[in-house]
């Protein structure tokens, strides 16, 4: 008896701190309410207005605006194909005819995942709570959003038809290609209304705005049809179609507007700027949010650099004999960086965006040939003593590598011209002495040197690193080469200076810190020897296309003629320019001669340069307190003598002719 009697007791004690816990949630939940309530935003009357978000805008460093981004159409639910209405319906929010703006088990999945897992914020995503995202210009993740967000949406819920609520949803989702709601995407994909869209369209369409920039039919087709393809299953499984007639229409391939080339930016800078932007705000903030993005684009030297590119690409088909109309031509790419900050202000990634959007510049990585040997000297000077005075041999070289095949370094002449200074070696491109460098360095210290400089390319620690068979972009070229232009100083490259949100209030800016990674004197010597090079070396055609300012640069020419590149930079602007063929291919001649970097691309580089500092203050690069200068004969690296030639070499004041040291 004693012991039901007990029973009885701890159940009411289970059922009254049962009723205490409930009654603590409840008011809990209410006090919740009520202290997030306070600030929440006023729902817009009517409920289209929701769409009433500004266009975020892109600037060029001019001030003018280049781009908008998410420019809106909208039209009424009953101007929309049925078939995209459920097509939506199925893929975003099977259930939304039957909840009253959250679907309670996602809620609470959602809630868990966030309030458990602190770096993992989930949502529930009812249409209606997607819709609510947009009255909110903050664009934190935080329990807190999410909260306020399911509030908003009871709200919108509480106040609008079903319909109304649709019909906001689908005038203001983002489908990629630029275009933003229903109507602008099935004019964009289709070039047709949406009322006019097939169940083909209308379910290729409603896959999209999962990732519009990983869907984009325009650049991802066969990705984009698997996509509609789980749209067309869950059409089935929700009950919209039959499955033979959802299997059916996977089997078709819509065709695309032709007239597609509108709906893209048209431009490789701003395909990078976009890009980036998503990565790090997201599609919603990018497209959703009435952003305003300062780039670092100069029109006026787009505008040259595209022109440059398409010049010398031109000369380069009639030096190769190619016809215009042939399919298989050189590529080439030109990016042009601010020395004093880093600053992209021109990019041409392609002859062609509208022919290939794939960008050269930033995203092809190729053999650097032996535009790669500033770092190598330098790496030399810096841990060897050596430098440009030093006399060594051009010579046959050969280099045992344990457990691997032998490296024997040949020059492009095939012959050798004995001994000489580094300086003219270096103007020469000689392969040989490069090669006698790097190994007294090792190959990992010059590939740890070319990443201080900024080189984000993967590179091997092989001696041939030496001769730039690592494959490089021309972005981490221009990046790098612009650590010597300001004597050792670097500025990582970057595509925008600000950030705001539609009310003006600044989500970032970019504050420019210098950041030293070379040896100023070591680095002068690097670049006094790239001055030799535009002045009388391997880029002398710089000088004959009539550039005749200070510059400095380095040729580069893989040993099969795959490419052929110049990089280089006057005190303020640091350029790259390569060309080649995408698919790899020898670069030559009528006469069958291979192409090289001072052919093919120097070229380039002089046309742009040429415009690009028409107005500029000309003026030379600075030169180290270390640094003074003293003539030296070419072959010995001694004193001159009194009626043979002479070079002068910048040397250290702890250096002296000869390779002696002074004490």
């Amino acid at each position: 008896m004693t012991f039901f009697l007990r029973a009885i007791s701890l159940v009411r004690l289970f059922f009254f701190l049962g009723l205490v816990i409930v009654s603590l949630g409840i008011l809990s939940g209410i006090f919740l309410i009520f202290y997030l309530a306070g600030d929440l935003p006023k729902l817009p009357s009517p409920l289209s207005r929701i769409i009433e978000t500004p266009q975020s805008l892109i600037y060029a460093s001019t001030g003018q605006v280049i781009m908008g981004l998410g420019e809106r159409k909208a039209v009424p639910l009953e101007m929309v194909s049925k078939d995209f209405i459920n097509a939506i319906v199925a893929t975003e929010d099977h259930l939304f005819f039957e909840h009253h703006g959250m679907n309670k088990l996602r809620t609470l999945k959602g809630l868990y995942i966030t309030l458990f897992d602190p770096d993992k914020v989930q949502g529930a995503s009812t249409i209606t709570q997607q819709l609510a995202k947009n009255l909110f210009f903050s664009f934190e993740q935080s329990w807190r959003r999410k909260f306020k967000e399911m509030l908003v949406a009871l709200q919108i819920e509480a106040a609008n038809t079903k319909e109304e609520i649709l019909n906001a949803y689908i005038n203001q989702i983002h489908f990629g290609a630029g275009a933003q709601g229903i109507e602008n995407a099935s004019q964009t994909f289709f070039g047709k209304p949406a009322l006019e869209l097939d169940l083909a369209e209308a379910s290729l369409l409603a896959g999209l705005p999962k990732s519009p920039t990983n869907y984009n039919p325009f650049r991802h087709y066969d990705r984009a049809l698997k996509r509609r393809d789980i749209v067309l299953e869950r059409m089935a499984v929700a009950g919209f179609i039959s499955h033979p007639e959802a299997q059916k229409i996977s089997a078709t391939r819509p065709q695309l507007h032709k007239g597609r080339m509108d709906s893209r930016s048209g431009s490789y800078f701003l395909d990078a700027l976009i890009k980036e932007l998503i990565q790090i705000y997201g599609e919603d903030v990018v497209f959703h949010g009435g952003i305003r993005v300062y780039s670092t684009l100069d029109t006026r030297l787009q505008s040259f650099a595209r022109d440059a590119l398409t010049q010398g690409l031109d000369q380069l088909d009639t030096l190769m004999g190619l016809d215009p109309g042939e399919k298989d031509r050189p590529q080439g790419a030109l990016v042009a960086i601010d020395t004093g900050s880093g600053a992209i202000k021109a990019m041409v990634g392609g002859r062609d965006y509208y022919a290939s959007e794939f960008n050269r510049a930033m995203d092809s990585r190729r053999q650097a040939g032996s535009g790669f040997k500033p770092f190598v000297y330098y790496t030399a000077f810096q841990k060897k003593g050596v430098h440009p005075g030093t006399r060594m041999t051009d010579k046959p070289v050969l280099i045992k590598i344990p457990g691997a095949k032998d490296w024997e370094p040949q020059n492009f002449e095939k012959r050798f011209n004995g001994n000489m200074i580094l300086k003219n070696a270096f103007a020469q491109s000689v392969n040989t002495i490069a090669a006698q460098l790097v190994g007294m360095t090792g190959p990992e210290a010059v590939t740890a040197m070319a990443r201080a400089c900024g080189v984000k390319s993967p590179l091997e620690d092989v001696y041939s690193v030496a001769l730039g068979t690592s494959a490089v972009s021309p972005l981490d070229m221009a990046g790098a080469f612009s650590v010597f232009a300001n004597l050792g100083v670097k500025h990582d490259p970057f595509l925008f200076w600000r950030v705001e949100d539609a009310f003006g209030r600044v989500l970032f800016e970019r504050i420019v810190q210098n950041k030293n990674v070379l040896e100023s004197g070591v680095t002068f010597q690097v670049l006094d020897m790239m001055k030799e090079v535009v002045d009388t070396g391997s880029g002398r055609s710089i000088r004959s296309l009539g550039f005749g300012r200070p510059a400095a640069g380095k040729t580069g020419t893989t040993d099969n003629y795959n490419d052929a590149w110049f990089t280089g930079f006057t005190p303020s602007l640091c350029v790259s320019v390569w060309t080649g063929f995408d698919k790899k291919k020898r670069l030559k001649d009528t006469n069958g001669i291979g192409i090289t970097g001072g052919r093919g691309a120097a070229p380039i580089w002089a046309e742009f340069m040429i415009n690009a500092m028409k107005g500029e203050p000309e003026r030379d690069f600075a030169i180290p307190d270390n640094i003074r200068f003293e003539a030296v004969d070419p072959v010995t690296g001694c004193a001159p003598k009194s009626t043979g030639p002479s070079i002068v070499v910048p040397l250290k004041t702890n250096q002296a002719p000869c390779g002696r040291e002074e004490k």
